[in-house]
């Protein structure tokens, strides 16, 4: 399917790697320029290098964090008019809800919320103004279904869904959607680390501890980045202009609800 959007211009954030990646990689397929973010220098150009090869029509580097003013500007500077945003950043680090002091919550919120509705307000007047504009925000199916530990993360996407909800309805008649993706389990770093830590825990090998987490699945196995990518691609594409505020459950059925 030609998704129609060659040539458009795509900020996808922390995307040197895993979901990020996968998005950008989807989006190089489809023919769009890419401005691409993250913090290591030498695995942003390895990943330019195959975002070349993948179709992009331009790959630009801006090594930053996104979390910050600083880095927020390096990003809107190589590209001050996108047509696409695709909000990703990391999250906090597991820890129980009782060890969180005030610093560890505001910094969670800042990566969580804060950070995508910065950008958000950045980008989403000049999309008004040109009639076309396409925001996804990859946050975590934890933001339905809970997970232990990651009490603040979950906190912060869930208050960004919650703000957005009403933004991105003042602007759906100028062509311009904003959705968000819930990652479930997805074969990334982010999952093999989880593996790793909770086989240690156990008492188990990794390859059982991952059938653990494949057999909870009602597909039986993980989800992959280009999977991912693929529908990020499509809901930034110029068929999915009817399809705003919406929740994407990407989890192979995990999540158990009629609705």
């Amino acid at each position: 399917m030609d998704l129609g959007i060659s040539g458009k211009k795509a900020i996808v954030c922390a995307s040197s790697r895993g979901l990020g990646k996968g998005c950008a990689t989807a989006l190089a397929e489809a023919e769009c320029h890419l401005i691409i973010n993250g913090r290591d220098e030498q695995t942003l150009e390895t990943t330019a290098t195959e975002l070349k090869s993948a179709g992009a029509q331009s790959v630009a580097i801006v090594r930053a964090d996104v979390s910050t003013p600083e880095g927020q500007k390096e990003l809107l500077k190589a590209c001050p008019n996108p047509d696409i945003l695709v909000n990703n950043n990391g999250g906090p680090p597991r820890k129980d809800y009782t060890e969180l002091d005030r610093q560890a919550m505001l910094d969670g919120v800042i990566q969580n919320m804060i950070t995508p509705i910065e950008l958000i307000q950045a980008v989403l007047p000049g999309m008004s103004e040109r009639g076309f504009g396409r925001i996804v925000n990859i946050t975590s199916l934890s933001v339905y279904m809970p997970i232990e530990g990651l009490d603040l993360s979950s906190g912060a996407r869930a208050g960004l869904t919650a703000f957005l909800a009403g933004v991105l309805r003042t602007v759906t008649h100028k062509n311009v959607t904003v959705n968000n993706i819930l990652p479930g389990k997805i074969d990334t770093d982010r999952i093999k680390s989880l593996v790793e830590a909770g086989a240690k825990q156990r008492g188990i090998s990794e390859a059982e501890e991952l059938k653990m987490h494949e057999d909870a699945i009602p597909a039986k196995r993980l989800g992959t980045p280009s999977e991912f990518g693929n529908t990020c691609a499509f809901l930034c594409s110029q068929h999915a202009g009817y399809i705003t505020g919406q929740n994407i459950k990407l989890d192979g059925g995990l999540y158990t609800s009629s609705f």
